[in-house]
């Protein structure tokens, strides 16, 4: 894949993830936190936290799996591809129900 679409996949990541964060937490008590790097995105709500890396993804509890994102615009969780949003407001609204 080439580097500056990887990049854009990447930062559209992380912004579905904070984005439906923020919108599942309208109705919790508690507040996500997105953490954005190079190689590392973490949401973090109350004590968990999920991580992605660019070939993992991996949460508070020590769970791993597959993780990648797709040239279509899909992500990969654990070789099941999904339209980036719908993941990532599935993924969002787990870690807001959690705590």
């Amino acid at each position: 894949m080439d580097a500056r679409l990887h990049t854009e996949l990447w930062t559209s990541w992380a912004s579905l993830l904070r984005s439906y964060a923020a919108a599942h937490g309208l109705n919790s008590r508690h507040h996500a936190v997105v953490e954005v790097g190079a190689d590392e995105i973490t949401l973090r709500v109350a004590s968990s936290w999920l991580r992605f890396t660019h070939e993992q993804m991996e949460d508070s509890d020590g769970n791993r799996s597959g993780f990648s994102l797709q040239e279509d615009g899909t992500v990969k969780l654990n070789g099941i591809a999904e339209e980036m949003d719908i993941a990532a407001e599935a993924l969002a609204r787990e870690m807001m129900q959690r705590e």
